[in-house]
């Protein structure tokens, strides 16, 4: 009989993204297949603590949230020299836990910006999505943009904005917004996902205020054109070829003035999708193969969304941003697109998991010193 994999769900985090997670974490837990996989769930509570729970403790407690056991055994990650993890008792509570692959169901600063990938890196443990580099540069949006724009992709004109220099001259960088912006425009978090800070100022009276708000989340604000748009999403998948899906469309609903985070993950009501979206047969090629090349040009391994904004006007796609580890709640776009495009959901997930361990073979076969 073949060994099963051994999985550890790592789900919570220290970001404000932390509850996100954790129904991440349930909808992940609830598809895995039994049959090919052990579940391991380890979560990171806000403190940053890693405990290792209790599956089936969690399996009868568990609802759309996946919880953190409070008395749960406080571990931490050691490398092995066959490749794999092992989760060892820091308090001498229970035994050494090995583990095959790390499947990260987390989101945010700390979690998928490429601190935690870095963990994993130096433990030697194979983990599922991108590694350091696409980690990082995909989450900061500032960044993304930049490289976006040097692969000819089309973005939408913004100006970033450290805290740092707002300190010092907040009327200027006020300033400089009005000289590079129109009204309306949007106020988000360099590197924070979910909606989470977002504001849409439609006076520049409003600006300082949405600011400082986004501020409280974040050292980079960007302050964005506000564009007419409809928002397209697009799941791509590593393979040989990417496996590229349909696009969705979101349609917030009016009474949310944009895809906020309460229209996310608060009002069930909040945003109705079209699945596929309502683009002709040449923009779903077009923004499909705008996705690919985003996926590509940021160097991203495993997953990612892409998000788009679709000018009502002129009919032109922007690039909005790309998100690694993006959201498998069960109202979650990417597996969901996954699945129109005929890859179900167990499946994604599995995929997913082989795509790391191949990687985590390729990288622990490489020769790590040379001796002349």
């Amino acid at each position: 009989m073949t060994q099963k994999i051994r999985v550890a769900v790592l789900y919570g985090g220290k970001s404000g993204e932390h509850e996100v997670s954790l129904q991440s974490a349930a909808s992940v837990i609830r598809h895995l297949d039994r049959g090919r996989f052990d579940m391991i769930p380890v979560s990171i509570d806000k403190t940053g603590l890693w405990q290792l729970n209790d599956l089936k403790a969690l399996e009868q407690t568990a609802g759309k949230a996946l919880p953190i056991q409070r008395d749960a055994p406080e571990v931490r990650l050691a490398s092995q020299p066959d490749g794999r993890g092992a989760l060892l008792p820091v308090n001498g509570e229970g035994g050494i836990r090995d583990i095959d692959v790390i499947f990260p169901v987390m989101h945010g600063p700390l979690c998928e910006d490429g601190a935690t990938q870095g963990l994993l890196d130096l433990a030697d443990v194979a983990y599922v999505g991108s590694g350091v580099l696409a980690s990082a540069v995909s989450m900061d949006k500032d960044i993304a943009k930049r490289l976006a724009a040097h692969a000819a992709l089309p973005i939408a004109p913004y100006v970033a904005v450290t805290r740092r220099d707002y300190k010092r001259d907040a009327q200027g960088c006020v300033a400089a917004a009005r000289a590079k912006l129109t009204l309306p425009v949007f106020v988000k978090p360099c590197n924070m996902g979910s909606s989470v800070g977002v504001h849409k100022v439609k006076t520049w009276d409003a600006l300082e205020a949405a600011l400082d708000d986004a501020f409280r989340y974040d050292l980079k604000i960007l302050i964005e054109q506000g564009i007419d748009a409809r928002e397209v999403e697009v799941a791509v998948l590593e393979d040989e070829p990417l496996f590229v899906s349909i696009a969705s469309e979101i349609n917030p609903d009016p009474r949310h003035e944009f895809y906020s985070y309460e229209a996310k993950y608060l009002d069930k009501d909040g945003a109705s999708v079209d699945l596929p979206a309502r683009i002709d047969d040449a923009a779903m090629a077009r923004v499909r193969a705008l996705a690919a090349q985003a996926f590509t040009v940021l160097e991203c391994n495993g997953l990612a969304r892409v998000d788009f904004f679709l000018d009502r006007k002129s009919g032109e796609f922007y690039f909005n941003e790309i998100n690694t580890l993006p959201g498998f709640t069960s109202i979650s776009m990417y597996p969901k697109m996954m699945e129109a495009s005929g890859v179900p959901y167990g499946q994604l997930l599995s995929r997913l998991i082989d795509l790391a361990l191949e990687r985590h073979r390729q990288r622990h076969s490489l020769v790590r010193d040379f001796a002349g």
